[in-house]
């Protein structure tokens, strides 16, 4: 028997082209920073001060780009972080004349400040540190964070003690005019009540008018029918 090995070929099959069920129409997503300029783009890691659960400790918030971003129309500045690959965001808040960046362990590569951030879509006093990978990146962050905050228009830079006090006024103002409509309601029963009495003797001194004249005209009636002696 010869040991010869015979090759088999798989035969070529033909080009199988499907047509989609369901066409989708391409969706132009935004990134709502169309009308922001970047100041600053430097990549990072980002940690956030846990203070929920039983001890309090850093955790890492996630390792991106983080960005310093000026508003064309509005003239503010933010600074905003997205982590790799998902693209989520780790850091969104305004920059402030409050904000101060403070050194971390004395590193000269890290910065830990405190900000309004709105990351989880929703606003919270967070303490969040920064750390780069070498210490000009981190010299180049704060130099930028401080001329921001110099061209920062000193009207427009509220304090959280002034909003604080202007929400107090506010919720002043609406308890006193609740409390004015609530003296009203408990006066309209009052008000009905003497109404009602009014009424009422008004209705009893007519009917008395009423039964004193047919009295009279009942006495004068009598008179004319009795006959002179």
């Amino acid at each position: 028997m010869s040991n010869e090995k015979v090759s088999e070929e798989a035969p070529a099959s033909p080009e199988i082209h499907f047509e989609p069920i369901v066409s989708l129409p391409k969706v132009d997503v935004k990134s709502l920073e169309e009308n922001e300029e970047a100041i600053l783009k430097l990549r990072a890691k980002l940690y956030r001060f846990e203070t929920s659960g039983d001890e309090n400790e850093w955790k890492e918030r996630g390792v991106g780009e983080v960005k310093i971003l000026k508003h064309g129309d509005k003239g503010t500045y933010r600074v905003l972080m997205r982590r790799d690959k998902t693209f989520k965001i780790c850091a969104n808040h305004y920059i402030t004349r409050e904000i101060e960046l403070k050194t971390n362990c004395g590193s000269d590569r890290a910065w830990v400040w405190t900000a309004q951030d709105f990351a989880d879509e929703e606003v919270k006093t967070e303490t969040l540190a920064i750390r780069f990978a070498n210490a000009d990146n981190a010299k180049k962050f704060k130099e930028i964070i401080i001329k921001c905050q110099d061209e920062i228009p000193e009207d427009d830079d509220t304090t959280d003690e002034q909003e604080s006090n202007k929400l107090a006024k506010e919720l002043e103002g609406l308890k006193v005019k609740e409390s004015n409509d609530e003296d009203d309601k408990e006066n309209e029963p009052q008000n009905k009540d003497n109404e009602t009495s009014s009424k009422g003797s008004e209705a009893k001194e007519s009917e008395a008018t009423e039964t004193t004249a047919t009295e009279e005209d009942k006495g004068e009636e009598s008179t004319e029918d009795t006959p002179e002696k």
